[in-house]
């Protein structure tokens, strides 16, 4: 039996986290290639420091001839991005940072191992392990830790942009240690928030006075109490942020990116790649999945694992885990699963409707836990695939 009475500890960083902001651009340039060619093959890397951004990877078109052209606009989309995150320091701007675009066309070798060819499907762009999860523990089924530590950053990136906190800087971190009574989080024992300053005169006490307000307004009410301990800004001052106080790289925050530690993660990152790439998409269905299993009532947890290999259309696997919380069994719901969902790199993608340029937006606070749009953005977040998997059981 699984511990009922502990404390569970997540952060998340912001939009201007030397790595978000990465994580911002290579998603930009992969909607960008998206709008214009739906099947478009995108997979970039961006590395960001002092004055400087750089991008790699592997680009496809099936016109190729539009690729130059595309390449051309990736310097533009940086600038956009850093622009909008709000960067403007000496030593990061979005005018004069410096601008290296070392992108190229996909390799054929990959091509070929996923394109679909004759009596071929398309195959997964990459062998890997994915997984999803779900939990009763907060309206979104998300784990409480990881949800909150989004929502406080969330709200002071909206202050900060709409200038009623204009002292605030883009470059945070935060970290929530919930308390869980008979498996239900109940309150917080510590905050931490670190968040960049544009004010050098600005102290600790003053930032907390500054933001506490927000972190009340987005808690529970009740979470937080007179023994809950706050280090907001511990080390002194945070001046100089983003990618001038430390460089940042596509890919680092998996676990900010998922369940803050609270579920499994494969080990593959997702922005910058397409949805071809099973670490993105079947990562997403696998949410989709779990996050349906609890909706549907079968189970108050789940996780829900899935395989691939290069080239091969089909899961090799699908494991379900309900943690002991199951109405139904794990194997049934394995085969309603199966039953009920295309799970194909091709299945995956029109199910969810995934070859939109719907990326960028999920480059900072979380891909999951999120409300589905209006234009296909999350749509991995849906719950309408109850009554297929209670059918099928």
């Amino acid at each position: 039996m699984s511990r009922q009475n502990y404390t569970f500890t997540s952060e998340s960083v912001s939009e201007g986290h030397p790595d978000k902001v990465c994580d911002r651009i290579s998603d930009a340039v992969l909607d960008a290639f998206l709008t214009e060619e739906p099947e478009a093959r995108v997979a970039v890397e961006t590395f960001a420091t002092t004055n400087r951004v750089v991008i790699g990877g592997e680009v496809g078109l099936s016109d190729k001839s539009k690729l130059k052209d595309y390449m051309c606009r990736v310097e533009d989309i940086v600038r956009g991005c850093v622009k909008d995150i709000g960067y403007e320091q000496d030593k990061f701007h979005w005018k004069t940072v410096e601008v290296t675009n070392l992108l190229h066309e996909q390799s054929a070798h990959i091509a070929q191992g996923v394109d679909a060819a004759g009596d071929k499907d398309e195959g997964a762009g990459d062998q890997g392990i994915m997984f999803g999860y779900a939990t009763t523990e907060t309206e979104v089924l998300m784990p409480a830790p990881i949800q909150y530590a989004h929502a406080i950053l969330r709200r002071l990136a909206e202050v900060r942009k709409d200038g009623t906190e204009p002292a605030l800087g883009p470059d945070a971190k935060s970290q929530l240690s919930v308390n869980y009574r008979d498996g239900v989080p109940v309150g917080v024992s510590s905050i931490v928030l670190s968040t960049q300053h544009l004010d050098p005169d600005l102290e600790s006490a003053d930032i907390r006075a500054m933001v506490e307000p927000y972190i009340f307004e987005v808690l529970p009410e009740g979470w937080i109490t007179a023994e809950t301990k706050w280090h907001v800004n511990p080390t002194g001052k945070f001046v100089i942020g983003g990618p001038d106080g430390d460089a940042g790289l596509t890919g680092r925050k998996i676990i900010v990116d998922t369940y803050g530690g609270s579920a499994p993660h494969g080990g593959g990152a997702f922005s910058g790649k397409d949805p071809t790439k099973v670490d993105r998409s079947a990562a997403y269905v696998a949410r989709y999945l779990a996050k349906n299993v609890v909706a549907s009532g079968m189970a108050e947890k789940c996780t829900i694992q899935l395989s691939y290999a290069i080239g091969v259309s089909k899961p090799l696997s699908i494991y379900c885990d309900t943690f002991g919380t199951g109405q139904v069994d794990d194997v049934a719901i394995e085969k309603a699963i199966d039953n009920v969902m295309d799970l194909t790199p091709r299945g995956i993608r029109s199910h969810l409707d995934l070859n939109k340029p719907i990326y960028e937006r999920t480059a900072a606070y979380g891909h999951f836990g999120r409300a589905p749009e209006a234009d296909g953005g999350f749509s991995w977040e849906k719950t309408d695939l109850v009554e297929a998997l209670k059918k099928a059981v």
